[in-house]
């Protein structure tokens, strides 16, 4: 944890957000194709209005600026080595005065850099990933398109590298720094040809490389740079360009083309960034970490020269007005936010976790009342769960988040009385009696115990855990405070399809014949990446236990019998998650979950055929209902998607003000979960 002490906006990178931010919708989806391509296929199987809702929820949601930070360490997490309280560090931290950050994700500043020069470590480690893909060699002749930032830092680092470098740009400014810097330069601003520049610098015989580090839609860079190079030149991307490729410009001089992944090594790497694996030294020399380390030498002993693209410093107070300049046609560079000292801020000011947004409105006895607090404010909850709980007229009394930014978004938007990124005073508040859980999937049992434990009802999005031995744990503290307490606190899962009103049409006619059914549940659930969180069987637990289990409740909910043998086959494949579950009940019936990952957007997402006393009911993405053969039944339509998410959270929160069980008995939560984690086990 580290307490700031100034940021960097990387006006490059920083203004494009801003722009898209205030793009209108239509110029937002010119800008990402593949989004509007997800959205039409979202039409397709779940409904004009729920898309409507999923797009603006998502479009809404605010976004964490910032990743030049620098400041004091405040806090060290467990097992973490190399840092101590009073470190002074760079980091890809957001612009804010606390900011919690990996510990591959920073770097110590060397003494006798100053906190203004050690704020520009990240994007220089961007600049030098670039140069490491290009591979310079003394002598060579390289070009650096785009003269931001990022330009001119690496103008610095190829000069240090012993190579001539031609400078490309607009603005008059910037190529006057770079010049300064040792560079040659190209001014397209006065109409220069930049191919002409080029072909004279490297004395005819095309430039070794080109590095393009500017941020344009149009592909002229690209373009430009293939006809600079020499045979087998090199060009790497660091910025955003167009990537509209001519094939000939790249096959008669077998160019190499590469894109650069931000800081290095480890970049989008959940096991380096988030978990902390480095990787040996031996096979990987230049990580994220030791290129940040590499940049703050070369700051140290004078290498790097920082100060001349400082062009604005503003107080923490004036961030809009720095924005202003970034978003602005002033012209600008490095844009430093100076924050608080302690004088000026105390540490016990800003380290409070919490924020107050509303004035408790409840009169009355709060343990008869549903007082809820949320963990968790990602996008399902934002989205799905929040809306449901307060339709069902609970009161939200806090909304708990990690970073804080989502918290506050969604405890403005819907009423909460305050915000926190302090979990463990929920469990303390005694005004709160209820939490609901929407966390990543590793957290839940633990949670779930602190909750009881604390004696407070507990509702939890899927899965209620992960392994056995957490399910037992959860059992025998159910079991201890149902046999010591009168009055004990609900808990229940997210299992909200068994609660979907064609989910209830279809158990009432399968009420009235009796008899065992047969269940056919194909579920389209579409690939998810290997490295998402939920593949993560620490963290997500893998589709079957993440996912799955919401089929395993819903037969188990139809059949009305309690589930004593399964079999499960699955498809060979790395994810384990395309597979067929056999399940058999206590009354004869028989299900089939086909769980599937390498299907077409396109289709349905779930289907549910139930075969009984010689009828068929078809359940169509919750949607759509059809009766076939069914005395007195046809169909049941509605006009859009309904999972049942809302009559839920209805169920559990009238439980609550009524007194009375919960809409899932804690046995048949239990047992779901048991045949979960076995199906997945015997996958995995």
């Amino acid at each position: 944890m580290i307490r700031t002490t100034c940021s960097l906006i990387s006006a490059g990178t920083e203004r494009m957000l801003i722009d898209f931010g205030k793009a209108n919708p239509i110029e937002k989806a010119r800008q990402q194709p593949d989004k509007v391509r997800m959205v039409f296929d979202k039409i397709k199987t779940d409904g004009l209005l729920p898309t409507i809702d999923a797009v603006r929820g998502k479009l809404e949601q605010p976004l964490s600026l910032g990743y030049c930070n620098v400041g004091e360490v405040v806090a060290v997490g467990k097992g973490v080595l190399g840092f101590s309280i009073g470190d002074r560090v760079a980091s890809n931290g957001k612009h804010a005065e606390v900011v919690s950050v990996p510990v591959n994700l920073c770097a110590q500043v060397p003494k006798n850099v100053s906190n203004d020069a050690a704020a520009f470590t990240v994007v220089g480690a961007i600049a030098l990933q670039g140069i490491r893909l290009v591979k310079p060699s003394l002598g060579e002749v390289v070009v650096v398109t785009g003269l931001g930032l990022i330009g001119q830092l690496a103008v610095q680092l190829l000069r240090a590298n012993g190579c001539r470098v031609l400078g490309i740009d607009f603005d008059e400014v910037k190529l006057g720094i770079a010049k300064s810097f040792g560079a040659e330069v190209v001014n397209l601003g006065a109409g220069e040809d930049p191919v002409k520049a080029a072909e004279l610098f490297s004395r005819g015989r095309g430039v070794d490389a080109v590095l393009i580090t500017a941020a344009t839609q149009s592909s002229e860079p690209m373009h430009q740079a293939a006809l600079m190079c020499r045979k087998r030149g090199r060009i790497v991307l660091v910025g955003v360009t167009g990537l509209e490729l001519s094939r000939d410009d790249f096959f008669k001089k077998e160019l190499t083309f590469q894109v650069s992944a931000s800081y290095g090594p480890g970049r989008y790497d959940p096991n380096y960034e988030e978990k902390g694996q480095d990787y040996p030294v031996g096979f990987v020399r230049w990580t994220e970490q030791r290129n940040f380390e590499a940049v703050l030498d070369m700051l140290a002993d004078g290498r790097l020269d920082v100060l001349p693209l400082i062009s604005h410093r503003f107080n923490l107070e004036e961030t809009a007005s720095a924005y202003a300049v970034v978003a602005g046609s002033e012209s600008s560079m490095g844009v430093i936010l100076k924050y608080h000292t302690r004088t000026e801020k105390p540490d016990e000011i800003i380290r409070e976790q919490t924020v107050s947004l509303t004035t408790p409105s409840f009169q009355g006895d709060s343990k008869l009342f549903p007082n809820l607090a949320f963990i968790g404010s990602g996008n399902y909850a934002t989205a799905v769960l929040i809306p449901a709980f307060k339709r069902a007229g609970a009161r939200l009394v806090s909304i708990a988040s990690g970073s804080g930014v989502s918290g506050l978004h969604a405890g403005k938007k819907y009423g909460f009385e305050e915000t926190t990124t302090d979990t463990i005073k929920l469990f303390d508040d005694r005004d709160i009696n209820v939490l609901v859980i929407s966390t990543r999937h590793d957290s839940h049992a633990a949670l779930v115990l602190q909750a009881l434990r604390a004696g407070k009802s507990v509702f939890v999005e899927k899965p209620l855990c992960l392994t056995r031995a957490e399910l037992d744990e959860i059992e025998q503290e159910y079991a201890a405070l149902k046999a010591t307490k009168k009055e004990f606190p609900i808990l229940m899962v997210g299992f909200n399809r068994r609660f979907a009103p064609q989910v209830q049409k279809i158990k009432s006619l399968l009420l009235a014949v009796g008899g065992p059914k047969s269940f056919v549940m194909t579920v389209n659930a579409g690939a998810i990446p290997m490295d998402h969180w939920t593949q993560d069987l620490e963290i997500g637990g893998g589709r079957i236990i993440g996912e799955a289990c919401h089929f395993i409740d819903l037969l188990r909910f139809l059949s009305g019998s309690p589930i004593t043998g399964w079999q499960s086959i699955g498809m060979d494949c790395v994810t384990r998650d395309t597979a067929s579950v056999q399940l058999q009940f206590a009354d004869g019936s028989i299900g089939a979950i086909h769980y599937f990952a390498n299907g077409s957007k396109a289709f349905p997402k779930e289907r549910l055929e139930v075969f009984s006393s010689g009828s068929v009911l078809q359940l169509d993405n919750f949607r759509k209902l059809t009766g076939y053969g069914w005395p007195g039944f046809k169909k049941m339509n509605l006009w859009r998607q309904d999972k049942g998410q809302n009559a839920c959270a209805k169920a559990f929160v009238d439980a609550i003000k009524q007194n009375i069980s919960s809409p899932i008995s804690a046995e048949e939560l239990f047992e779901v979960s048991r045949v979960a984690i076995e199906i997945s086990e015997a996958a995995n």
